[in-house]
C-alpha cells in the first residue's frame, strides 16, 4: 500500500502567483505521478483565527478547520511548504498550527505523572521546504536556521513527526526563471519519493 501525503500550501496569500504554491504543485505532481495518495490544505484560503489563551487551546477548533486536520490524521507524510517572512514562518501559519493542536491533536496530556506529553503524530514522517531571498547557506550559518530549528523540534518532533527532513531553497529572487525551474524539478522529484 503507498503512502499517503498530506501537503500544506503555508503562503498566508491565496493567490496563486507565489512561488510556494507552484512548489505545493510540483511536489504533489511527483507524489501522484508516482501512486501517492495525495492531500492538500492551502491556509491562505481559510478562516484562521489566533488563539488568546489556554482556555481557547484546550477547546476544539472551527469545524473547517477539524476537517482539514483530518486530512494530516489520515496521511503518512507531512509536506509543509512555507516563504521565510522576518526570519520565521508566517503569522498565519503559525496561527493554523496553533488552531490544528487544539484540543490535543498534535500532544495529549499523559495520566503517568512524568509530564511529558503523548506524541499523538508517532509514526508519521515530515518535510519542511522553505523559501527565502537570502542564500539558503547564510540562513543556516549566519542566522543559525532558528526558526526551521523551532519548527521541527518544537512541534513536529516533539508531536512523533520522525523523521523530519528539510529543504532550504535559498535566493529565490535572484534565481531567475531557470533557477526556479531547477528548485521545482527538485521538488517534484522529492514528491516522486514520497520524502
Amino acid at each position: 500500500m503507498k503512502r499517503s501525503i498530506c501537503i500544506i500550501n503555508g503562503h498566508p496569500d491565496a493567490s496563486p502567483e507565489h512561488f510556494v504554491p507552484a512548489l505545493a504543485e510540483a511536489y504533489e505532481r511527483g507524489a501522484r505521478e508516482a501512486g501517492f495518495e495525495v492531500s492538500r490544505i492551502d491556509i491562505g484560503s481559510l478562516p484562521i483565527d489566533f488563539l488568546h489563551n489556554q482556555s481557547e487551546f484546550d477547546t476544539p477548533p472551527d469545524m473547517q478547520i477539524v476537517g482539514e486536520r483530518g486530512k494530516l490524521a489520515a496521511a503518512d507524510h507531512l509536506v509543509l511548504v512555507f516563504p521565510l517572512w522576518l526570519g520565521c514562518m508566517p503569522a498565519r501559519l503559525k496561527a493554523f498550527l496553533e488552531q490544528l493542536a487544539r484540543n490535543e491533536f498534535l500532544l495529549a496530556t499523559t495520566n503517568d505523572g512524568a509530564g511529558w506529553p503523548a506524541q499523538k503524530m508517532k509514526g508519521k514522517s515530515a518535510r519542511i521546504i522553505v523559501t527565502m531571498g537570502m542564500p539558503g547557506f547564510a540562513y543556516g550559518t549566519m542566522f543559525g536556521g532558528h526558526s526551521v530549528k523551532a519548527l521541527e523540534k518544537g512541534i513536529l518532533r516533539i508531536s512523533g513527526f520522525r523523521p523530519v527532513r528539510r529543504t532550504i531553497l535559498g535566493g529565490v529572487e535572484a534565481a531567475g526563471v531557470p533557477g526556479r525551474a531547477k528548485m521545482l524539478h527538485k521538488v517534484e522529484a522529492l514528491g516522486r519519493r514520497g520524502v
